[in-house]
């Protein structure tokens, strides 16, 4: 059983979305995006996004059962915090520094939040043989993963650029709306898990 390059694209822009509505937030909170900004983005959740379902594959079933069950609890703290925080702070009408802020500190939490249930994919492309059937050879799965790093790089670099220009207007509600945003997040990924 396989998957063909159609289905791993639909994938990847599946995985992404949750990356893309959190660089939308991130547009919101900056004000003002730059291509920096945009680029800083776009490569810690394309590079993330990529690199879980690389370690899901690789991981395989060994530890299918303890990542699946712990990655959409870690994953709904973090965005839970985060989103809590950056509601409070709009709530304020205080400055968001963190969440205008694009350094790894400020990254790597959201970056792996946004990523950590795609370790599911990657075990479900190794239990599948994905990598023989996408592209044959072994190279498979390191072209699955390129698809889906890249399609998330730019959709979540689009997504920051997209709410910067919605944000600049509105500061505190967007804040808020960003908070309750990621918060949602979070709670739609461990529902999902939960729900089966």
């Amino acid at each position: 059983m396989g998957v063909s390059w159609l289905e791993v694209i639909g994938i990847a822009v599946g995985l992404s979305m949750d990356a893309f509505a959190v660089s939308v937030c991130k547009g919101l909170a900056a004000g003002r995006a730059t291509p920096r900004h945009m680029a800083a983005v776009g490569l810690w959740f394309g590079a993330f996004q990529a690199l879980m379902p690389l370690i899901g594959y690789f991981l395989g079933t060994t530890l299918a059962g303890l990542m699946t069950s712990a990655a959409p609890w870690i994953a709904c703290i973090l965005l839970a915090i985060i989103g809590g925080n950056m509601a409070l702070e709009g709530i304020r009408g205080e400055e968001n520094s963190q969440n205008a802020n694009f350094s790894p500190r400020a990254m790597l939490p959201l970056a792996v939040a946004t990523a950590i249930d795609a370790l599911a994919t990657g075990v479900a492309f190794a239990a599948m043989d994905t990598a023989s059937a996408a592209v044959a050879g072994p190279s498979g799965i390191w072209s699955a993963v390129a698809v889906i790093g890249l399609i998330t790089c730019v959709l979540s670099a689009v997504g920051v650029k997209l709410g910067s220009v919605f944000g600049a207007k509105y500061r505190s509600a967007a804040q808020i709306f960003g908070g309750i945003v990621l918060i949602g997040i979070g709670v739609k990924i461990l529902v999902e898990h939960l729900a089966g």
